[in-house]
């Protein structure tokens, strides 16, 4: 399942999950929690399930939903509206720790069984940084949960809970805290052997922000990131698609390491290689394909 572009789109909204189907996204998010309104979630929920119904077919993007936390009270009924043929993942917001991703698997795994869902077919996608408690818990993610597909942080939320006034310096960088954040999500996600998510971008207008952005996040070893309009995606896809240098060099570690088993470091054009650009090329060549 590729990762690189998901996009937000509200729940109770046909007129932008029908645009956003052909805008080239990796998966379309459908959100319950924060772009519905408390009154509008039950109408929202019911819509929701017959596009499920509607999109279980060939297609080139993932079904994703982001249900209401834990400490709702509806997400319970947000997933027996939604686990059905035609759902890939289920985004999990304000998760605490490791503990609610077992805790959501054993509420899917039922629905699975009783709408014909192939067992273990829906992931989750974990915000792992926006409560308190979250901060002293992202060990807890490994060993990763089967249903684990990628964790991602947030700062809204965040900042909310601790009292923050603003979460961006002047320059439009990250305060001390969210880096803090940020990394310890990416730290996270490597410690479990699964892939992070970088987080929204805000402006949408910003091209050339969202791209400087993106390749930022690649460097770091996001392998992807959350879009919160339409006009990000293409910009998201280009940024952290790997250029025809940087393939053609992994194809040539790959190759050289496996015409070499017995090898940990070796030269290629006068440069030394070790295991971890091994491992580097091999997630190289797996974000296109190969």
């Amino acid at each position: 399942m590729r990762l690189t572009a998901l996009l937000f789109v509200p729940a109770d909204s046909e007129k932008k999950f029908e645009k956003a189907k052909g805008i080239g996204a990796d998966g379309l998010i459908l959100d319950l929690e924060d772009s519905v309104a408390p009154d509008n979630k039950a109408a929202a929920r019911d819509g929701l399930a017959a596009w499920i119904d509607a999109a279980n077919g060939p297609r080139d993007w993932a079904f994703w939903v982001r249900v209401n936390p834990f400490d709702t009270g509806l997400t319970e009924a947000d997933l027996k509206a939604i686990v059905r043929p035609g759902l890939d993942g289920i985004v999990l917001p304000k998760a605490n720790g490791g503990q609610d991703v077992a805790r959501l698997a054993d509420l899917i795994a039922p629905l699975e069984r009783e709408t014909g869902v192939q067992p273990g077919h829906v992931k989750i996608l974990v915000v792992a940084t926006e409560t308190a408690a979250a901060m002293f818990n992202l060990a807890s993610y490994a060993p990763a949960h089967p249903r684990l597909a990628a964790l991602t942080w947030g700062a809204e939320d965040l900042g909310a809970v601790v009292g923050a006034t603003n979460n961006k310096d002047a320059d439009g960088s990250w305060t001390q805290p969210y880096q803090l954040a940020r990394s310890l999500c990416l730290f996270a996600a490597a410690n479990a052997g699964v892939p992070a998510l970088d987080t929204l971008y805000s402006d949408f207008r910003d091209a050339e922000g969202l791209d400087a952005s993106c390749r930022t996040s690649r460097r770091d070893g996001f392998v992807g990131r959350l879009a919160i309009h339409p006009a990000q995606v293409a910009g998201i896809q280009q940024a952290f698609a790997p250029s025809e240098e940087d393939v053609a060099l992994a194809r040539q570690i790959v190759a050289a390491f496996e015409a070499n088993p017995g090898l940990g470091t070796l030269g290629i054009d006068g440069k030394m290689y070790d295991i971890p650009h091994l491992k580097q090329a091999r997630r190289t060549l797996a974000s296109i394909g190969e």
